[in-house]
């Protein structure tokens, strides 16, 4: 049996906190969603005046990065590259979705919508940082 670290809502609300400072830092309106590792959302947070169409992005960024293993923009680079088959997946192929690693492991992940999709990503990390955990494996 292997024992593994896993996102508790106490982790996903200061996750939710430094990715809302990040955002209200740099005056971006956006949605933050946090899911575990399986794609559950935990945590769902539409900042005032965020696009209406955050709500349902930001979780589904989330998503892919626990379903692919991957931050959402390796999926949109790949269909950028011609690998269109990749919009036949279940994802979304958008950047903006980071993953949450602990110990080499994908714990759960973060999606951001809402503003430019770097500015998004930037976002995810600035949150998933304020739980010593990485964004990479």
């Amino acid at each position: 049996m292997k024992t593994r670290q896993v996102l508790t809502l106490d982790d996903a609300r200061k996750v939710a906190t430094a990715a809302e400072a990040e955002a209200l830092r740099n005056g971006w309106a956006v949605t933050i969603a946090i899911c575990d590792e399986g794609g559950h959302l935990l945590w769902l947070q539409r900042l005032d005046n965020a696009p209406p169409s955050s709500a349902y992005v930001a979780p589904e960024k989330a998503r892919t990065c626990v379903m692919m293993r991957k931050p959402s923009k390796a999926i949109e680079d790949m269909v950028n590259n011609g690998r269109y088959a990749g919009l036949g997946l279940p994802v979304t192929p958008l950047e903006g979705g980071e993953m949450i690693v602990v110990g080499g492991e994908v714990i759960g992940a973060v999606g951001v919508s809402g503003v430019k999709s770097s500015d998004d990503a930037l976002i995810a990390r600035a949150g998933i940082a304020a739980i010593g955990a990485s964004y990479s494996l």
